[in-house]
């Protein structure tokens, strides 16, 4: 039996109230709304955050000098792009589903209270502090800096005659010879042998971390430079009532990384999404479906199903979750919630619209 709401006017308190971060509303069945609270159950969807790693390297102005003027092998010659997954995560979460609206009728005078989140969701009834788990701590981008050769450090390194030289060759001498006085600078200030000693070991360390910076840069002049960042998007996925494999939700490029799922530059990220069981109604003693009590509290009893990702033919993520799409809707008899002296009260799952938690003897707050 269905007790779908079609047309709603909203009547209750709208009281705001945090929950875990959330701002909620109280709404509370009165005359006002003929004692009936009006809500949405959830459909499951998911949050899939991909985190891509990129490194860039790119040659100095001298990578073809390194082995001759600093004895140096392995400089960057080319530029190279490299894009790689560094993490995903698949995060459920709850929407309010609109072909599943629906009423539950309270006795006059009971006070009963339902505790919503913005989209109408339930959390709970007749309970106000309601704590549910923290939503994954998710990856944040990383942007690209300035490169070792695009510092104050590096434009001080170079000196009058390496900026004048007429050749690139000239240039590449000049500039090692400049990276063996930076070393013999440094030599000279940890041994002491210098006129003019920076007064305390805190000055010691800015001059020697000057040192160091100018080498790092002039350095890169020949062996070339690798930066890494981060980049990080979401694709939200609804799953259905059926199994669908091999679904794109991104593709990655070796160059650009995260790109649209239609750009053939990239490589495919798919997604299986596999039913494992499905919500059954429970059952009378004679094995028949209960009947869906009157102004009954509807609720979800969610079926489960598996969400894979797949990239260049190896699974990368898999978990099973509970699944609002999965399952079947029910009721609790409304006279549970608003019996004298005695209320129940109900804690829901936002993600799955089940009951997680149903007791009784609970006062309700007024």
């Amino acid at each position: 039996m269905k007790h779908k709401i079609l047309t709603v006017v909203l009547c209750a308190l709208l009281v705001p109230f945090m929950v875990s971060g959330q701002t909620t509303q109280r709404l509370t069945a009165d005359k006002l709304n003929e004692y009936a609270i009006i809500y949405s159950l959830p459909k499951t969807v998911f949050d899939i955050t991909i985190e891509t790693e990129h490194t860039v390297r790119k040659p100095g102005d001298f990578a073809n000098y390194a082995k001759r003027h600093l004895g140096m092998t392995g400089a960057v010659t080319t530029q190279q792009n490299t894009v790689k997954i560094k993490s995903i995560n698949i995060t459920p979460r709850g929407v309010a589903d609109p072909e599943k609206r629906y009423a539950a009728q309270f006795k006059a005078g009971s006070g009963a209270t339902m505790l919503l989140d913005e989209a109408e969701v339930p959390l709970a009834l007749n309970l106000d502090n309601v704590t549910f788990p923290e939503q994954p701590s998710l990856p944040k981008a990383n942007p690209i800096g300035p490169s070792v050769l695009e510092t104050d450090a590096a434009r001080h390194a170079l000196t009058l005659d390496i900026t004048r030289a007429s050749s690139q060759s000239k240039k590449a001498e000049l500039t090692a010879q400049r990276i063996f006085e930076l070393r013999e600078q440094r030599n000279d200030l940890i041994s002491g042998n210098v006129e003019n000693m920076p007064p305390d070991g805190g000055a010691i360390q800015v001059a020697l971390d000057n040192l160091n910076a100018q080498e790092a840069a002039l350095t890169a002049m020949f062996m070339g430079t690798t930066q890494t960042f981060t980049d990080v998007r979401t694709v939200t996925f609804v799953p259905g009532e059926n199994d669908s494999t091999d679904i794109v939700i991104a593709r990655i490029s070796p160059i650009d990384g995260i790109v649209d799922v239609n750009d053939l530059t990239g490589m495919p990220l798919t997604l299986d999404y596999k039913v494992l069981e499905r919500g059954k109604l429970p059952e009378n003693e004679k094995g028949q479906p209960k009947n869906f009590p009157k102004g009954g509290l509807a609720y979800n009893i969610p079926g489960s199903g598996t969400v894979a990702l797949k990239f260049n033919g190896k699974v990368i993520a898999s978990e099973d979750y509970d699944i609002a799409q999965l399952g079947m809707v029910f009721g609790v008899d409304p006279s549970w919630f608003t019996k004298k002296n005695a209320q129940g009260s109900a804690e829901f799952s936002p993600i799955t619209g089940a009951i997680v938690k149903l007791a009784s003897g609970t006062a309700v707050s007024k």
